[in-house]
């Protein structure tokens, strides 16, 4: 494991069974994620991107064990996550907290956000019962809320407000790792760039690490400092963020930043439009799953999966017909 690495990914795979018939068996399974591998640096905001379906939430979800995955290791500073089960996890879930998709779902209406944020606190044995009344007000007012929410109910506040509340409770085990999931998909765009900000402050302040899964490239250039793109639970490249415009070698990158909306409103080029259908989950391609859609397919691609490997543009590109290293 590399010095600087805090999270080390090898060969994850999640399968999910899909069961049916008289006597329930499994009669075939969705291939979610499939031998992915990847570090995630301490300190460094590391986005994944993808289509709907490619497998990026499932990914965040078995990084931090909130799902089991079916091969593969999860190291956590040399620990195998994938490994413990549930009792030797609880030491690591501190370490590691997530920021969901729709705040609302994910708090519980019957509780107010004192009550929801203080449990976290206290099961994780962060602050006594003494303080922890103080330790709330505090993380409320961390995340631009007034000290007065504390008392409200979730139904009482606006998506932008839920998900700052989800984000406090998060953050109220102290964790070093945080995923978010499409934190803010679900938002208007000037409530997006608030909380997009929030996150960036806390993550500075507080020194997280913070895996970042969106569907938005503009969110994921704005945001984080390097990205895995994801296609079919593969990740076909992987590259810093400040490098995404010029140096995108994949077809399927090429094709995200092209179906961008442009700044410009001067500049009439045509936004880049797939072709095809993505594979079925149920039943993979034998070659590079993109081959079908690829506007630059080649025999050979329908034949043999290209790896995610370094290449001669100085990242990591799983594309046969990019020169090797």
């Amino acid at each position: 494991m590399s010095a600087d690495a805090l999270l080390e990914v090898r060969d994850l795979v999640m399968h999910f069974p899909v069961r049916g018939g008289v006597l329930n068996r499994v009669q075939r399974r969705v291939h979610a994620v499939n031998g992915v591998s990847f570090d995630v640096r301490r300190g460094e905001v590391l986005g994944v991107v993808g289509e709907s379906g490619c497998g990026k939430s499932t990914l965040g979800k078995c990084l931090i064990r909130l799902l089991s995955p079916t091969a593969g290791s999860i190291r956590y500073e040399g620990t195998d996550l994938a490994a413990l089960g549930h009792g030797d996890l609880m030491p690591f879930r501190k370490k590691m907290q997530m920021v969901f998709q729709d705040p609302y779902s994910s708090l519980n209406p019957r509780m107010t956000v004192r009550e929801a944020v203080r449990e976290v606190a206290l099961f994780h044995g962060v602050v006594s019962r003494d303080a922890a009344d103080a330790y709330v007000s505090e993380l409320i007012q961390k995340v631009g809320l007034r000290a007065d929410a504390a008392d409200k109910f979730p139904h009482e506040f606006s998506g932008g407000q839920r998900q700052r509340i989800g984000i406090a409770r998060a953050l109220a085990c102290k964790p070093d790792l945080l995923v978010a999931d499409e934190p803010v998909s679900a938002l208007d765009v000037s409530i997006q760039a608030q909380v997009l900000n929030l996150l960036m402050d806390l993550k500075d302040e507080l020194g997280l690490t913070v895996v970042f899964v969106s569907h938005d490239l503009k969110v994921i250039e704005h945001f984080c400092d390097r990205v895995l793109v994801m296609y079919l639970g593969n990740v076909v490249e992987e590259l810093d963020c400040e490098r995404l415009h010029a140096d995108a070698r994949h077809p399927y990158t090429r094709a995200l930043l092209g179906a961008n909306p442009i700044n410009d409103p001067a500049d009439r080029r045509p936004l880049t439009v797939l072709e095809g259908d993505v594979p079925s989950p149920f039943t993979l391609p034998p070659g590079c799953a993109f081959a079908g859609r690829c506007p630059v397919v080649e025999p050979r691609c329908r034949a043999q999966r290209p790896p995610l490997e370094l290449k001669t543009c100085g990242h990591a590109v799983a594309c046969l017909l990019e020169p090797g290293a």
